[in-house]
């Protein structure tokens, strides 16, 4: 009975890695057209945050204690791994395919491992220089560099950005939440995933409010529709879409189904975020991508795996998905993983 449990428990986890994995990808494909109807790529990114956070007010209600407890953790996760990360991707999708973006973000287990390497100046096994080494002469192939790179430059740059800002917070949180101590020194019990998603909402909800200034957003233009490969879609379906299911349901069933699988387990999984967010590119916005760069893909897929599963423990926390809050490890890892029962 117990065994039936497990397997029941570990279909259930995987079902749910898979829906966030699927609610992920879709975000991209979502926000595009606004951008593309008139809406600023950081207003976009405001509406996803500020609206998801007023969905997550009484999670944040439920675990205020973390304010006092992990401020550093929470200012972290919002300023990188919500308002960096999404600002930057966005940004990057208004300039080249939402594909390509979300593939160039995947370098970043590659960046930590570097940042490992050749700043903290750890060793790191030869299986992650491998995983490094297919992840970035897949990216080659994604980007086309023999062709002298036949996407915007800047865009490239600003899907980098993204993947930067995953490092920013894995580097703060390998420094700043593993000691399980609050912000007055004293000994503090592991902060819960929900929680910490629901904090790091607001805190890049108020960080962005800075800098996108939405109250100079052409609030017109949500009430009108946008074109997603030549159909006509209402804005605020689209709107709805990104705040509820690429960012609300995203991190829900992420967060539980870490609890029911592994965090290895969990990160296999949401790598599939890439090939959705590819897939529904290239049905919903037309965005065809050639036979080497889907082959590209699949090598960064493969190299970013690698890198993180033979890298040196990861640092904890929450990992932002890609759209959503960037897949790096895809898992809630060390503190964050609150109890060490079978996720």
């Amino acid at each position: 009975m117990q065994a039936s449990s497990g397997f029941q428990g570990r279909s259930a986890g995987l079902g749910l890695a898979l829906v966030s994995a699927l609610a992920f990808g879709g975000s991209g494909v979502a926000a595009k057209p606004l951008i593309e109807a008139g809406l600023d790529p950081l207003h976009v990114v405001w509406l996803r945050v500020a609206g998801a956070a007023v969905f997550m007010l009484p999670v944040a209600w439920r675990h205020r204690n973390l304010v006092r407890e992990r401020p550093a953790l929470l200012a972290g996760f919002g300023l990188f791994a919500v308002a960096g990360v999404q600002a930057f991707y966005f940004a990057s999708i208004s300039r080249i395919p939402v594909g390509v973006a979300l593939l160039v973000e995947y370098l970043a287990p590659a960046l930590v491992l570097g940042w490992v390497r050749f700043v903290q100046r750890r060793p790191v096994t030869r299986a992650a220089a491998v995983g490094v080494v297919l992840a970035v002469g897949g990216l080659a192939c994604v980007v086309e560099v023999w062709s002298g790179l036949k996407f915007d430059l800047l865009g490239l740059l600003l899907a980098l950005g993204a993947a930067c800002c995953q490092v920013g917070y894995f580097v703060l949180s390998d420094h700043g939440g593993q000691d399980g101590r609050d912000g007055g020194g004293k000994h503090a019990e592991p902060p819960r995933p929900v929680g910490v998603i629901a904090y790091g909402l607001l805190v890049g909800a108020a960080v962005l409010t800075v800098v996108a200034r939405p109250w100079g957003m052409d609030w017109s233009l949500l009430g009108g529709s946008a074109a997603m490969n030549g159909n006509e879609v209402p804005a605020w379906l689209l709107l709805g879409w990104i705040v509820l299911l690429a960012t609300v349901l995203a991190y829900a069933t992420g967060v539980v189904s870490v609890r029911l699988l592994s965090p290895q387990v969990a990160g296999v999984v949401a790598c599939l975020e890439a090939v959705i967010a590819t897939g529904l590119a290239w049905v919903l916005l037309g965005e065809h991508l050639s036979a080497p760069q889907l082959i590209g893909g699949f090598v960064v897929l493969t190299g970013a795996f690698i890198a993180q599963s033979a890298a040196p423990k990861p640092p904890s926390g929450p990992v932002a998905s890609g759209a959503g809050v960037g897949t790096v490890a895809g898992a809630v890892e060390g503190e964050l993983s609150g109890d060490r029962a079978p996720h």
